[in-house]
């Protein structure tokens, strides 16, 4: 069978469609299944108010399942879209789309389960706060997904930009790092942002006096949690954007590619640790809002500690893009 560029984009395109399916529809599954469990355990515990519970349950789920949704549309794109200029580059794009897609929505399909299982519990407690913890737990989510968020705008864009005038090595390399770099990055950030949205479901049920604390701690908290993301979101940006020269060297692919897998790998431990930090302090701020100061201080602190590995982990993905 002689060279065809088509098959290598279909190969290329399917594969992709796989991944980012595959993927997201894991973490998306978890999550909807960990929100379903708190409504059993809600329900047992406050049958009197199943449907209030049911339809929270619902609710959650739906929020937590468009991170599959998200796949879903990045995989059928790889699978349908007819590419006008089939080129070798363009199937290097298309792999990295569905590799971005896929371990992007992992990440924040789990952590949407988060706030949406816990209001079901809170909801148990205190029926006369449903209207505030869906409101909670809506915000909480729509901030968790950001991550599958950034990981869906790099797929589109490796998906419909046109790199057909860039040389084949060592871009390839270059542009499936960049569906890493953001795609493993979400992970940790997606997960991490849950883990605080949940905590402050559960605070704003057990205090619900202390409401504007909880929530301005679990906002300042995902945030920093956000940033091991935004990182790898950068250094996607620079592997798609800045042109290399052309390179027959195996080192200079090699470079760009581990420029991805050091900040996506690097980014996953410190958002996950910075949603841990986040998850503590809110919790904790719920029992003492009084003292809602002093402990977001100290999570900010823990945070920024926790922040500098995905630092490290940046600064050789740049020293691999413009000095090796």
């Amino acid at each position: 069978m002689g060279f065809d560029i088509q098959i290598w984009i279909k190969a290329a395109a399917f594969i992709g469609a796989g991944i980012s399916m595959g993927l997201g529809a894991i973490g998306a599954a978890i999550g909807i299944g960990y929100t379903a469990a708190c409504a059993n355990i809600a329900t047992s515990r406050n049958p009197k108010i199943s449907g209030s519970i049911f339809k929270s349950m619902l609710v959650g789920q739906a929020i937590t399942e468009s991170t599959a949704i998200f796949s879903l549309v990045i995989a059928i794109l790889l699978i349908y879209l007819d590419i006008p200029k089939p080129t070798l580059l363009k199937a290097a794009a298309l792999l990295g789309a569905g590799t971005c897609m896929g371990f992007g929505a992992f990440g924040s399909g789990l952590g949407s389960g988060m706030p949406a299982g816990e209001v079901c519990m809170g909801i148990e407690r205190q029926p006369a706060m449903t209207s505030r913890l869906m409101t909670t737990m809506l915000i909480g989510s729509a901030v968790s997904q950001t991550p599958a968020i950034f990981s869906m705008v790099i797929a589109l864009m490796l998906i419909f930009l046109d790199f057909g005038n860039l040389p084949l090595c060592p871009t390839w390399a270059a542009l499936i790092g960049a569906g890493l770099s953001t795609g493993l990055a979400a992970i940790g950030s997606g997960y991490g942002g849950g883990l605080a949205a949940g905590a402050c479901c559960e605070g704003v049920a057990r205090q619900p006096q202390s409401m504007g604390s909880v929530v301005t701690a679990m906002l300042v908290g995902q945030a920093v949690a956000q940033t091991a993301s935004i990182f790898g979101l950068l250094i996607s940006f620079i592997l798609m954007f800045k042109i290399f020269p052309e390179s027959t060297a195996l080192s200079a692919s090699m470079a760009l590619l581990s420029a991805g897998i050091s900040m996506g790998l690097g980014g996953i431990g410190p958002g996950y640790g910075n949603g841990v930090a986040a998850e503590g302090a809110v919790k904790w701020v719920a029992r003492n809002f009084e003292y809602s100061g002093d402990l977001i201080r100290t999570m900010l602190v823990g945070q920024a500690v926790s922040q500098s590995t995905a630092i490290y982990a940046m600064v050789v993905s740049l020293v691999l893009i413009f000095v090796v």
